[in-house]
């Protein structure tokens, strides 16, 4: 390399405007590295930008494409470079220009940096829309055009951030995307916006997307009407995604209170004890339930113990289900009478039902039961009669089944066939014969 090169290329470390003869020079040199300084270098006249924006090395284009000195025609141009690293540095450039900017500008730079963003926003690659995305979800005076355009868009990546901070975007805006049966992801993305306000949470919790909705029920900002939440409390039983966020949701009703302490898990109870903002009358019904759980277990225990023979005030030969086959028989033991006795906590009593119902032995109902069988209990309620709402409330109450393993109706039916049913039957029929013959 000449002098004179090695010359030129030093004063390309500063800032310092460079002659135009020199960095035509240099613009037109064979080294590639030569080049690429000299794009990068923010004292060149806005030819030699413009001309090296058309450099065959995307290096060199890169450099351009990052330089702040760029002509807006040279932008306007990269934009729609083949290389996916060039328009994404240049998203990256473009995107803090942003702010102010709109589809109407009467200067022409202006004009055409919007003309360029407006590109970028559309770019076939997700990565460089999700730059434009990421640098202006936050941007109170972003461009709404662009704003709306990337929240709608069909990767969640670009327009998950927008959806979720954007102050541009108006309930109305929200309201619009989410009719249109928007992209997976975006419920949640909305839910998780600072005060999400009360008509845009009413569409999310009539949804399907149960994430979005455990979301939104987490997010303390968000306004919840009462009557929303009752409906969500409805639901909530068999969602356990839902039950943690209710139980730490601010403001609750006591009629909220109990609803949601009758079916969370204990450790979730306790968390209701610990609350402080809750009055004492709600309290005492949080105790009450956790005293009634209590007693349910203790009746559990007492069900698994084997009984003494000859046990004080029993005949030997007593049958324990004697009673309740009076009612049975009476028609005062119908599927009501069993939910209400398990509502009550009365296990015994709900075992004993099952068991005479269907026609099984006492011993055959524990086993199920013991075992926490999902399949076990929704073949003793099909063999009981009983349907498969109060089926699903055996499984959780009595079997203490998860809430993940819960069997649920198949199209308002029993998803077990008669087959299946007489298998699980006879399964702990023989498990029963076994213990006894031990």
């Amino acid at each position: 390399m000449s002098n004179l090169l090695k010359r030129l290329l030093g004063s390309l470390k500063g800032e310092k405007p460079v002659a135009y003869d020199e960095a035509r020079d240099l613009a037109a040199s064979a080294d590639a590295k030569t080049r690429g300084e000299l794009a990068a270098h923010k004292g060149l006249m806005p030819e030699i930008l413009y001309y090296l924006a058309g450099d065959p090395l995307s290096e060199v284009r890169r450099n351009i494409a990052k330089n702040p000195s760029t002509p807006v025609q040279a932008n306007l141009l990269l934009a729609k470079d083949a290389d996916e690293d060039v328009r994404s540095d240049l998203a990256l450039k473009i995107a803090k220009l942003a702010p102010g900017l709109g589809p109407d500008e009467q200067d022409r730079i202006r004009r055409i940096t919007y003309e360029t963003l407006e590109i970028l926003a559309r770019d076939q690659l997700p990565r460089v829309r999700r730059i434009i995305a990421e640098t202006l979800k936050d941007v109170a005076n972003a461009p709404p055009d662009i704003i709306r355009r990337l929240a709608r868009d069909t990767e969640i990546v670009v327009a998950g951030p927008v959806l979720e901070c954007s102050p541009v975007l108006t309930d109305e805006d929200l309201l619009e995307i989410i009719s249109t049966g928007p992209i997976k992801g975006a419920l949640a993305a909305i839910s998780r916006r600072a005060g999400v306000g009360a008509e845009v949470a009413d569409v999310i919790a009539k949804s399907d997307d149960i994430e979005a909705i455990a979301v939104l029920l987490g997010n303390k900002s968000a306004q919840i009407r009462e009557e929303t939440l009752d409906r969500l409390i409805e639901r909530a039983p068999d969602i356990e995604m839902w039950h943690a966020p209710l139980v730490q949701r601010p403001h609750l009703s006591a009629r909220a209170v109990g609803r949601i302490a009758r079916f969370v898990a204990d450790n979730l109870l306790d968390v209701l004890k610990t609350r402080n903002d809750l009055p004492e009358s709600v309290m005492a019904d949080v105790e009450r339930e956790v005293k009634k759980r209590l007693e349910a277990e203790t009746q559990q225990i007492e069900l698994r113990q084997p009984r003494r023979k000859g046990a004080a005030g029993a005949g030997a030969n007593a049958d324990p289900l004697a009673e309740l086959r009076q009612l049975h028989a009476a028609g005062k033991l119908e599927e009501e009478d069993v939910a209400k006795a398990l509502s009550a906590g009365k296990v015994e009593m709900v075992t004993g039902s099952l068991a005479v119902r269907a026609g099984l032995s006492l011993e055959v109902v524990k086993k199920a039961i013991e075992t926490q069988s999902a399949k076990g209990m929704v073949a003793l309620s099909f063999k009981a009669g009983l349907g498969m709402e109060l089926s699903q409330q055996l499984q959780a109450k009595l079997a203490r089944v998860p809430p993940s393993g819960i069997i649920r109706a198949h199209k308002g039916k029993c998803p077990l066939s008669p087959e299946e049913v007489d298998w699980q039957i006879d399964f702990f029929k023989s498990l029963v014969a076994d213990a006894k013959a031990r």
